[in-house]
């Protein structure tokens, strides 16, 4: 329980907080396209070249392991699509985000306040969450849906052209989206936006919390992947299970 709080607690006073810096201040559309580029365009590579290779792990083992039984790796495709766009492709996208974007999130605003610039922010009054937390919030809860579409994107390239050029099979039944429904697009997208909104949350209350010196920009970061991480972790399980009872 400890845990969890730990992990969640803080993430959710400060969401809390920027919606109230929301509310009253708006949202910056410069910083937040300037957010936009480094949480989404930045990440892009990272998200194709890494859900490829997985695309690609994952479709030689189905072949190792219908050739024991069908001996088509073909029967498995569909299947495969639906799993990858509902399960895999927003929980890695999330895990990969919060690696590389918690960790840059984190050490940008852990840097600051080492530094006291966070205070500096306060006694110009200005409100740290609106100018630091809010643009990087919203521009990750509309990266993180659409990397993950990409990701989905990129494993089912990837295991077609591993099934047609390395096992001779047609590959094209691992882009039958014939399974998949609006129930599974809408469990992805769950998944997508509350580990977006999470990450950067999660991130930036490790951020303001650090506290003397460059040892604590280091021990900032470290927690903040391991928190973002976890919680992207929690959630997919909280929305796969609540998907799961409500009978979709």
């Amino acid at each position: 329980m400890s845990a969890l709080l730990r992990i969640f607690g803080a993430p959710a006073i400060l969401f809390a907080r920027t919606l109230s810096a929301i509310r009253q201040r708006g949202v910056d559309r410069r910083a937040t396209m300037v957010q936009l580029v480094e949480i989404g365009s930045k990440s892009s590579l990272l998200i194709v070249s890494g859900l490829a290779f997985f695309g690609a792990v994952m479709v030689t083992i189905a072949w190792a392991q219908t050739r024991k039984y069908t001996g088509n790796i073909t029967v498995v495709g569909p299947a495969y699509f639906e799993l990858m766009l509902r399960e895999f492709a927003p929980l890695l996208v999330a895990l990969l985000a919060a690696s590389r974007v918690g960790a840059s999130t984190s050490a940008e605003i852990a840097a600051m306040s080492v530094n006291e610039q966070i205070e500096a922010l306060e006694l110009c009054a200005a409100d740290p969450i609106a100018e630091l937390v809010t643009p990087r919030f919203v521009a990750s809860l509309i990266a993180l849906p659409a990397l993950m579409v990409i990701g989905t994107i990129a494993a089912a390239v990837s295991a077609r052209v591993v099934v047609t050029t390395a096992f001779g099979a047609d590959g094209s039944a691992f882009t039958d989206a014939r399974f998949v429904d609006a129930t599974d697009v809408l469990c992805a997208f769950v998944k997508g936006a509350l580990c977006g909104a999470f990450i950067p949350l999660a991130a930036a209350a490790r951020g303001l919390k650090a506290k003397g010196g460059a040892p604590a920009v280091g021990e900032a970061v470290t927690a903040a992947v391991v928190d973002a991480s976890m919680g992207c972790l929690l959630i997919d399980f909280v929305v796969a299970a609540a998907f799961l009872l409500i009978g979709v």
